[in-house]
């Protein structure tokens, strides 16, 4: 059952319960190139007056927060890094990986450990937390973010293959991503497992995230004469016969290439 969050003990009180710290590299390649590669969130960076950007709870290696630090610094090479963790172990075990002030870490959770960045990720963490402790994280998170920031929530496989993550402002959600290899499919609804604590548990008949996981199933079976060019092809054409499908689809072609389609929050209303 998972715990409530608290305020850890310590100088920093830090708001949160540890995750399992697993982590690989290039596990969050996916979420790190959407987030530098659309306009939603990478505009707010290239705006910002103050590029901090946190990265909450990187676990047991820093890699993935050295990772994310190098490809932001393609949208904004003057942007700062902060790393997040409530093991005060994790953090020291960072400190070599640091180069302060564009890269360091503290210990930190859900309060941001006072930091106001006007970009956040925070993957992995809300999994072991009921879904409404996991939405009052949320709320916690975008009290703490600068005016205009942009918090981006979610969830991922062990290597990276199969992501889901939702993006919120301060006036809450407003998109939903799906991220995958399709190669690593054998249907869309494979990525049900990595659905974030808001919709995981929503997956039933009668709910709308149900819906869209067996609408895409429904145009990947139709889409199966395009196999022999491969599952990219495949994917491709599911999300374009799911945004002729009054399904609210905010991307392109060119992002569907690489395995993604970004809804509109609204259709969970």
């Amino acid at each position: 059952m998972a715990r409530t969050p608290r305020l850890a003990a310590g100088r920093a009180r830090a708001l949160g319960v540890p995750t399992r710290g697993t982590t690989n590299p290039n596990r969050l390649r996916k979420v790190d190139r959407w987030m530098t590669g659309t306009p939603w969130v990478a505009s707010v960076l290239r705006s910002a007056p103050d590029p901090l950007v946190v990265d909450l709870g990187y676990g047991s290696s820093p890699v993935t927060t050295v990772e994310f630090a190098t490809r932001l610094r393609t949208v904004r090479p003057d942007v700062r890094v902060l790393g997040l963790e409530l093991d005060p172990e994790r953090v020291e075990a960072a400190k070599p990986a640091a180069d302060p002030p564009f890269l360091d870490f503290r210990r930190g959770g859900f309060e941001l450990a006072g930091a106001r960045p006007v970009v956040l990720r925070a993957f992995n963490v809300l999994r072991q937390y009921t879904e409404p402790d996991a939405a009052a994280a949320w709320q916690t998170m975008l009290s703490r973010m600068a005016p205009g920031g942009l918090l981006v929530e979610g969830t991922c496989d062990e290597i990276g293959r199969r992501c889901c993550w939702v993006t919120l402002s301060a006036d809450g959600p407003f998109l939903f991503t799906l991220a995958c290899l399709p190669s690593d499919l054998s249907q869309p609804s494979d990525l049900a497992e990595r659905l974030p604590k808001s919709l995981i548990h929503r997956n039933v008949p009668g709910e709308r995230i149900h819906d869209l996981l067996t609408a895409l199933d429904t145009h990947w079976a139709a889409a199966a004469p395009l196999s022999p060019y491969g599952p990219r092809a495949r994917w491709v054409e599911t999300v374009r016969r799911l945004s002729s499908d009054d399904w609210p689809v905010l991307d392109t072609r060119k992002r569907w290439r690489l395995g993604e389609v970004t809804l509109s929050w609204e259709m969970f209303h």
